[in-house]
C-alpha cells in the first residue's frame, strides 16, 4: 500500500515537473501538446501500477506471454487506428490497455526484486524518476535539434545489445548479461533525450498525436525501470552471497 502511494506521489510530482515545464523557442500550440503528452503519461504510469498490482497482490491475471501479446495487440490496434478528434476517447481507452499489459508484464521482474527486498522497487521507481525527469529537463531546456543526431548513435547501440545477448547465450558468465543491462540502461537514457526532441519537432511540423508520441516516453519510463530494478535486485544480491 506505501508502494502504491509512493508511486502515486511520484508520478503527479513528475507530471506537474514536466508539464509546468516552458519549453524555449517553441510555440504555444507545442506547449500546449507537450502538457498533454505528460499528462498522458502520467495516467499511463497509474494504470500500469495497477497492472503490476493485478498480477502481484491479486494474481488473477499472470505476467508473461498472454501480457506480451497483449500489449503488442493494443500497439497494432493504437497504430491502425487514425489520430483525429472522433477517434480520441477510443485511443485513449487503448492505450489505457497497452499500459494496463505493460504493467502485468513486469509482475516477473517485480517478483524477483520482491524476493530478494521488497524496498528495491521504490528505489528503482524513484531511480528511475530522477532519471527520467532530468534527461527530460535536459532534452526541453538544450538548444532544439540538439539531440537529434543520437538517433543513428542509439540504433547502433540497439545493435551492439543483440550482439551482447547472443554472446551470452554462449557464455556461462553473468558478465554479458550484466554489460547488457548497464549498456542498455544508458542507451535508453539517450533515448529520453532522442524521443523528447523529436517530439517537440514533430509538433512544431504539425504532428498533433500526443497518444502515440506519449507511448514513447512511456516505453523509455518502463524500460529504464525494469532494467534499474533487475540491477539492483542483483547487486542486493551479490551482498547477501558476500556476508554469507
Amino acid at each position: 500500500m506505501r508502494g502504491t502511494i509512493g508511486t502515486c506521489v511520484c508520478v503527479y510530482s513528475v507530471d506537474e515537473c514536466c508539464s509546468s515545464v516552458t519549453v524555449p523557442s517553441s510555440s504555444p500550440s507545442t506547449q500546449e501538446h507537450l502538457k498533454n503528452v505528460y499528462s498522458c503519461l502520467a495516467v499511463c504510469m497509474l494504470v500500469a501500477t495497477a497492472g503490476s498490482c493485478v498480477h502481484c497482490i491479486t494474481q488473477l491475471f499472470q505476467g508473461g506471454l498472454l501480457s506480451l501479446l497483449g500489449s503488442l495487440a493494443m500497439m497494432l490496434w493504437l497504430t491502425m487506428t487514425p489520430h483525429n478528434h472522433e477517434t480520441e476517447k477510443k485511443r485513449l481507452a487503448i492505450l489505457a490497455g497497452f499500459a494496463f499489459f505493460t504493467g502485468v508484464g513486469l509482475g516477473p521482474t517485480l517478483d524477483f526484486a520482491i524476493a530478494i527486498n521488497p524496498s528495491i522497487i521504490v528505489t528503482a521507481f524513484l531511480g528511475t524518476s530522477v532519471i527520467f525527469v532530468c534527461f527530460t529537463l535536459s532534452a526541453l531546456y538544450a538548444k532544439r535539434r540538439s539531440y537529434l543526431f543520437l538517433g543513428g548513435v542509439l540504433m547502433s547501440g540497439l545493435s551492439i545489445l543483440f550482439l551482447v545477448s547472443l554472446f551470452s547465450m554462449f557464455i556461462g558468465s553473468a558478465f554479458p548479461f550484466k554489460a547488457h543491462l548497464y549498456i542498455g540502461l544508458a542507451i535508453i537514457c539517450g533515448f529520453v533525450l532522442f524521443d523528447t526532441q523529436l517530439i517537440i519537432e514533430k509538433a512544431e511540423m504539425g504532428d498533433k498525436d500526443y497518444i502515440w508520441h506519449c507511448v514513447d516516453l512511456f516505453l523509455d519510463f518502463v524500460t529504464i525501470f525494469r532494467k534499474l530494478m533487475v540491477i539492483l535486485a542483483l547487486n542486493e544480491k551479490d551482498k547477501k552471497k558476500e556476508k554469507k
